[in-house]
Parts: structure tokens; C-alpha cells; sequence
């Protein structure tokens, strides 16, 4: 059987190499061993591309995938079923499952499952302290040799400052990342959405914006005198994004993501008490909504992290307040991130490399680059064709996404994890 697969007719796009043009790629034994025009046949099955999109699989780095511990929302299954669909070749689970991941033998546990599962490569991040309870630090070193990417509490602040810097001295001497979930617990305690006058009108407790670029500024001192590598997690104010384009400039070693929702949606989206719109951190305002689409042109925001946060109907359900926060957004990842290239706001291969390039490189993984000798992940899609995102049609557990019935353009066609293809619309 062969294992050699020849890729015809395909638009190969790498914003790592700045590729944009017609051409083949040939994998073998999982590997890319050749890029180019009219590659030898020879014993390869071949696949064409019909002229679509090929570009490097997109690396999500930000997930909740509910296993262990709440399989009823996600399980690693159906999660990489929804990844594939979406073109997403790795994820990055969160460490908030039950139990927390903190120690050796759960980050172990989420390699196995992965390669029993055998479709989307999925990783793991470890919690920062024991328990995500930010008091006493996890053993970093030996979590990051059983396999952990990177360090963070999750959806929670590292809060005490005094922890952070010890989290930080002690990523440095092992050189790892800290990722931060940017937000002043006690300035968003008991908050539902962003203030501002709609959270005025709908009565609701509000979270200033200023709990966000407050953690990050507090942190960027911290990076100074520590040396650190530090990450703030879906970035979503203009101010934050402001701080940390600053920080760049002085040569800290400090990256940011951000998550379709921010981007795609501001804080009208909530409309009466809508919530399945309610996130954290909150929905912004639309100056927020477009200085994250600004940061993302100019290369301050790093990356786009799919965020997913799936939540059953019992979840969401119900009042405002007591609604759970969190979006699905493994599918709809790629065609809300087009909606950046074709409103001409953000170029296509500055896009791909937010989606797949630059995670990888600061998570330093193998992969988000066309390359011979890198994994053969990739995804092929159509650029163009519009269609409605359907949740109904979702491969995840839940449907908890605003983005029912939202015009998209740009859908994935086939997705390739180790030269195996993992998924095919026709298949969907």
C-alpha cells in the first residue's frame, strides 16, 4: 500500500516562505518531500486539488475540550471530528478539565487519547498553580517533558503578583511560556458584559475593559525583570493591544492572541440578553472591535485561537447572570477569519500565518510552514463560495454559537494530518 500521495493543481499558499502560486506537493510517509511544478507520479496515489486554496494546517492554540471530566459538553473525539472540519490539523487543550491538568500522568494521558483518536493532533497545555487555585506553582520542568506546550490557569488569573513572578523566574530558567488569561478578577468579580451603555440599559453588571490591559501592564513589568516569555490569551481591547505593541518595541518577549469573536462581533451582539453571545472576556465595544482588527493587520496580535468553549443547553439557558460564557468556534474559525481578507483588511497570507504559522513558532512546534521534511498537515479550501454557517451541521457536542445562520465565504475542502486525509466535505 502505497503511503506516497501527490497534491496536483493546488494554489500553494505559506506565509512562512511568503507563498503564493500554483503547484504540487508530494508527502511520503507523512512527511512533505517535494514542492513544485510537475513532480514525478511515480507510484504516488494522486489527489487533485481542483485549483483550491492549499495552505498549512491551522494550529488552534487556545481549546477547552471537556476531557477528562465533562464529556457530556466535548470529547476528544468529537472535538478533533469538529477541528478537521474547520482545517485545524493541531490543538491546544486547556488544562481546566476534572481534574485540572497539573501533573505528569494527565498530560500523558491526553497524548494517549489523541493518538487513539487518530484525527486532529491534539496537545496540552499544564495549569500554572496546583488545582488552577494560583497559589502554589506545578512542577514546570517535569510537566514540560512529559509534554506540556506551556503553562496557564485557563480561564482564571494568575492574580497574586507575587505568584506570577515566581511563575515567570521559573518558566526562565527552563525556557518555557506563561500564558495569561489577561483580567483583574476584582474588577470583573460578578461582571456579564463590557460596560458601557448597552450594560446600562440591559441592566446587567459590568466588566470594565480596564480589568484587562491593568493584568497585562501589571504582567509586562513582571517580564522585565524576569526575562520570561509571556503570552496574553484573546486580547480584546484597544488599549491592551496598544500595551502590548509598546512592549515589542522594547524587546520583551511578550506574544498575544485573539479569537474570532472579537474581531467578527462587538457588544450589540448581546442584543436582550442574548446568551449565547455572552464570552469571556466580554463582548467590546466597536472601537475595541476594530483596533483587534488593526493589531491583527500590523502584526501585534500574533495569532488567532479558535477560543472554543463548548456549553449544553442547560448552560445557556438561562438568565443572563448565571449563563455560562463560551462560544463552539473549532468550525467556524477559518471562514470568520476570511471575512478579514475579503473586506480587504487583513492580507491573506498574514492571515494564514496568524492561523497557523505563528502559533506554531511560539508554541515551537513542527508546524504552519510548506516545507520539505515538515509533517504533511495541511488544508485545502475553497476561497470563495459563500455559504450560511449552520449549527445544526456542527461535529462538536454543542451548538452554543452566535453565528447561526451568518454569510461566510471560504470553506474547507479536505483536511491532511501526516499525509493522511482526516477529512472531505463530501464526507461531512
Amino acid at each position: 500500500m502505497t503511503t506516497r500521495t501527490l497534491f496536483i493543481n493546488a494554489r500553494l499558499l505559506d506565509p512562512a516562505s511568503n507563498r503564493d502560486g500554483r503547484g504540487e506537493i508530494l508527502t511520503n510517509d507523512g512527511v512533505i518531500v517535494a514542492l513544485g511544478e510537475k513532480l514525478s507520479r511515480d507510484g504516488a496515489e494522486i489527489i487533485d486539488c481542483g485549483g483550491h486554496c492549499l495552505a498549512p494546517g491551522l494550529v488552534d492554540m487556545r481549546a477547552q475540550l471537556r476531557e477528562p471530566g465533562d464529556e457530556h459538553q466535548e470529547t476528544m473525539a468529537t472535538a478533533g471530528l469538529a477541528a478537521a472540519a474547520g482545517g485545524i490539523t493541531t490543538v491546544v487543550a486547556l488544562p481546566n478539565t476534572d481534574p485540572v491538568i497539573d501533573e505528569q500522568a494527565l498530560v500523558e494521558f491526553i497524548a494517549r487519547r489523541s493518538r487513539d483518536v487518530g484525527l486532529t493532533r491534539i496537545r496540552t497545555y499544564a495549569s500554572t498553580t496546583k488545582g488552577l487555585r494560583g497559589k502554589e506553582l506545578t512542577e514546570m520542568g517535569l510537566l514540560s517533558s512529559a509534554g506540556a506546550l506551556a503553562f496557564t490557569d485557563g480561564l482564571k488569573a494568575v492574580a497574586d503578583p507575587l505568584v506570577m513572578r515566581r511563575a515567570l523566574s521559573y518558566a526562565t530558567n527552563f525556557d518555557l511560556l506563561i500564558i495569561q488569561h489577561p483580567e483583574e478578577p476584582r474588577l470583573a468579580e460578578g461582571g456579564a458584559m463590557t460596560a458601557g451603555e448597552i450594560s446600562t440599559r440591559l441592566g446587567l453588571p459590568a466588566i470594565s475593559p480596564i480589568a484587562e490591559v491593568m493584568m497585562i501592564e501589571r504582567d509586562l513589568r513582571l517580564v522585565e525583570i524576569t526575562g520570561a516569555r509571556y503570552h496574553a490569551a484573546h486580547v480584546s481591547t484597544a488599549e491592551a493591544i496598544d500595551v502590548i505593541r509598546r512592549a515589542k518595541t522594547r524587546g520583551l518577549k511578550v506574544t498575544c492572541d485573539t479569537a474570532p469573536p472579537y474581531f467578527a462581533l462587538n457588544e450589540t451582539a448581546v442584543g436582550d440578553y442574548r446568551t449565547f453571545a455572552k464570552v469571556s472576556p466580554p463582548l467590546r465595544s466597536e472601537d475595541d472591535r476594530r483596533a483587534v482588527v488593526e493589531g491583527l493587520a500590523d502584526g501585534t496580535i500574533d495569532a488567532i485561537a479558535s477560543d472554543h468553549a463548548p456549553q449544553d443547553q442547560e448552560s445557556k439557558r438561562v438568565p443572563f447572570t448565571s449563563a455560562a460564557s463560551g462560544i463552539v468556534g473549532l468550525e467556524t474559525m477559518l471562514p470568520l477569519a476570511l471575512e478579514l481578507y475579503h473586506n480587504s483588511q487583513v492580507p491573506l497570507l498574514r492571515l494564514l500565518g496568524a492561523l497557523s504559522q505563528r502559533p506554531a513558532e511560539i508554541l515551537r512546534l513542527p508546524a504552519g510552514k510548506l516545507a520539505e521534511g515538515m509533517p504533511a498537515d495541511f488544508t485545502v479550501f475553497d476561497l470563495d463560495t459563500p455559504w450560511r454557517i449552520a449549527v445544526d451541521a456542527f461535529h462538536s457536542k454543542c451548538r452554543n454559537s452566535p453565528f447561526d445562520g451568518r454569510p461566510v465565504q471560504g470553506r474547507v475542502l479536505r483536511t491532511v494530518v501526516a499525509g493522511k486525509t482526516i477529512y472531505t466535505a463530501d464526507k461531512a
